[in-house]
């Protein structure tokens, strides 16, 4: 006892700090599994990694005298991510089981799940999903331990060249670090950065979701592999209620609903990415683009109108040339190149200086509905959230640098009250300058504290997304949540010191000395087409009364009302309602039924005693029953009702 006494007297101990900021003692050497285990019991039982100095870690990391330490159980916002990426290495050992050709490329954790790209000689199969998951269940159930070893470049290349995976060889070479680290679990290995769960058996709730062919590092040129989707949470309560949305996201899907209300197509004689309108289609574009002018003339911007192409010359003069034609078109006219152009700012500008402009006609506000093409490439289109043409309620604000905060702040304000006429939430993030840019770093720093400034006063959260600006300038972006809690893009902001240097914009300041504007570009809903993707799939094609296509139906009991019907149909049309009629020799229920399947607001139901009174019964889409009234009352109704929603 006097011996053991003395081991433990003479043993080395470091200090940690806790979040609570409390201090822990441990035996030099410990572990964050040891830490865990002297904090208690349970804790040690929920541990996934942990948090040192800042760092995700494994739980077999050693801890230092000094270090700041966190614990990550599955309640840490951290969790999740972990765990999504210990699963898809999960399900690569999976694949690896039962198709032994298999290569493995990458699985990294993703927004919503995990992903993994396979080489293989057959694409898989809906049963293959099936096969992988089974087996997946096997593996976490047989409590597999993850362990981490650090190898040198030269040693890990090695180790896979006698597995036969080269592209875990490429992956190295491309690191260029001197040393990498490798997990293993059961027979399987995988090059991966970390952290991961200590043990398959923390991996309970995961679902396999559908296959994709995707390039080799996302090139054309290298070879088309296998990639499979899937998710993982915390617990299968989480993962039924993820599923279900997916479930609920395909019914809402735009494409699907665009072909069945008859809104829109696409057609491959014409192109990929390139929407053809049709009536209702083209009827919900208009109600929408003349709400958006609207809504513009009332914050006092003109409304402009620039040409589909401009000459080469001014593209390479702004920097679109050198830094965006990758997504651009080019023509050539009497043996001139004309670029089509992607944005609308180009003609903004010479509209600008097609005059002298004084400080006293600042700001300047530019607003056009401006249908751009964007070349984009094919695996990247869906639907109309990703097209090749398409319409931007684009504007351009010029403005003297002491007028551009409350110019950016009238945006914002713009944004907030749109978003609430349509019932959306949004996030905002502040996109700083990309390595591919143009311009002073002066007038970076300029332009980024603008927005900064201007976001901090508006007294909602935003987040930094670390050089994803514009390459003329920073931004801000809004995304959108959806009734499914899907964040969309739409409405930016960007800040530009840069483009009115290029084309020598200038104002007569009051000192009578010529002065440089500042350049606003910014979109409100962004490109009309994903907006209404994004409206069809909130709504689930259910528009407000305002925005339907058609907002009434005249439906028939029989033959004997159509005279009454269309008397009916003539009054509405002429209030200015957008009505059909369905006037045809069926059932009633069956005309209720397709009409509530197109998703029109108001069915107006007419029988002999309808005719005889001189009135309509309107029925909602949901079912419900409103009372008999005259069709001026009907009128009435339906424009209160419009004039409630905007």
């Amino acid at each position: 006892m006097p011996f053991l006494f003395k081991e433990r007297y003479i043993m080395s101990m470091i200090q940690v700090t806790l979040p609570d900021n409390s201090i822990r003692e441990l035996a030099d050497g410990a572990t964050v599994a040891d830490l865990a285990a002297s904090i208690g019991a349970g804790l040690a039982k929920a541990a996934l990694a942990g948090q040192v100095n800042g760092l995700l870690v494994d739980l077999s990391t050693p801890l230092a005298d000094g270090d700041n330490v966190a614990i990550i159980t599955e309640k840490s916002p951290e969790a999740l991510e972990i765990i999504r990426h210990s699963t898809s290495h999960l399900m690569a050992q999976a694949v690896k089981e039962l198709f032994p050709a298999a290569k493995v490329t990458i699985g990294p954790a993703v927004e919503n799940g995990f992903y993994y790209d396979f080489d293989v000689a057959a694409p898989f199969t809906p049963e293959d999903l099936e096969k992988i998951e089974k087996r997946m269940a096997e593996l976490a159930a047989a409590g597999q331990p993850l362990t981490r070893k650090v190898m040198s470049a030269a040693e890990a290349i090695a180790f896979f060249e006698q597995m036969g995976e080269p592209y875990k060889k490429e992956l190295i070479e491309g690191i260029g670090a001197e040393t990498v680290s490798i997990y293993t679990q059961g027979e399987f290995a995988d090059l991966c950065r970390g952290p991961h769960v200590p043990n398959t058996n923390k991996l309970k709730a995961f679902k396999l979701l559908s296959i994709a062919g995707a390039y080799w590092r996302g090139d054309e040129k290298n070879r088309m592999l296998q990639r499979i989707y899937g998710t993982a949470f915390v617990d299968k309560k989480e993962l039924e209620a993820y599923l279900h949305r997916l479930e609920e996201a395909k019914r809402r899907d735009h494409r699907k609903l665009g072909r069945e209300l008859d809104l829109f197509s696409f057609n491959d004689e014409v192109g990929a990415g390139f929407a053809i309108w049709h009536p209702k289609g083209a009827m919900l574009r208009t109600l929408l683009e003349d709400f958006e002018r609207k809504e513009h003339l009332k914050r006092d911007y003109d409304i402009v109108v620039g040409p589909q192409i401009l000459k080469t010359e001014l593209w390479q003069r702004s920097g679109h040339y050198d830094n965006y034609r990758e997504n651009m078109y080019f023509t050539e006219v009497d043996e001139q190149s004309f670029g089509v152009k992607p944005m609308n700012c180009l003609s903004h500008m010479m509209i600008y200086k097609s005059q002298l402009r004084s400080y006293r006609d600042l700001p300047q506000r530019y607003f056009e509905l401006g249908t751009v093409h964007r070349h984009e490439r094919a695996g990247v289109l869906h639907g109309l959230l990703r097209v090749r043409c398409f319409t931007q309620d684009d504007a351009h604000i010029l403005c003297t640098p002491e007028q551009l905060d409350a110019e950016i702040k009238g945006v914002l304000k713009f944004v907030s009250d749109v978003m609430g006429i349509f019932g959306f939430e949004y996030e905002m993030e502040l996109s700083t300058r990309p390595e591919k840019s143009i311009g002073s770093d002066e007038d970076w720093e300029r332009a980024t504290g603008a927005l900064l400034g201007a976001l901090k006063d508006t007294g909602r959260d935003f987040e930094i997304n670390e050089g994803d600006g514009a390459f003329y300038g920073p931004k801000i972006d809004i995304k959108l949540r959806d009734c499914l809690d899907r964040r969309w893009q739409c409405a930016t902001i960007q800040c530009d010191f840069t483009l009115p240097e290029r084309f020598d914009l200038t104002y007569v300041a009051s000192d009578g000395e010529k002065k440089r504007p500042v350049m606003v570009h910014r979109v409100i809903l962004g490109s009309i087409e994903r907006f209404i993707g994004v409206l069809i799939e909130h709504f689930a094609g259910n528009f407000p009364l305002w925005l339907a296509p058609v907002q009434a139906v005249v439906l028939t009991v029989t033959d004997n009302q159509i005279p009454y019907a269309q008397e009916v149909y003539k009054q509405l049309r002429s209030a200015g309602i957008r009505v059909q009629e369905d006037l045809r020799n069926e059932k009633l229920n069956f005309k209720i039924r397709e009409a509530q399947l197109q998703k029109i607001p108001y069915m107006l139901v007419i029988g002999d005693k309808e005719v005889e009174q001189g009135t309509v019964t309107p029925r909602f889409r949901d079912g419900k029953n409103l009372h008999a009234m005259k069709p001026d009352a009907f009128i009435a109704f339906v424009e209160a009702e419009t004039k409630a929603y905007k």
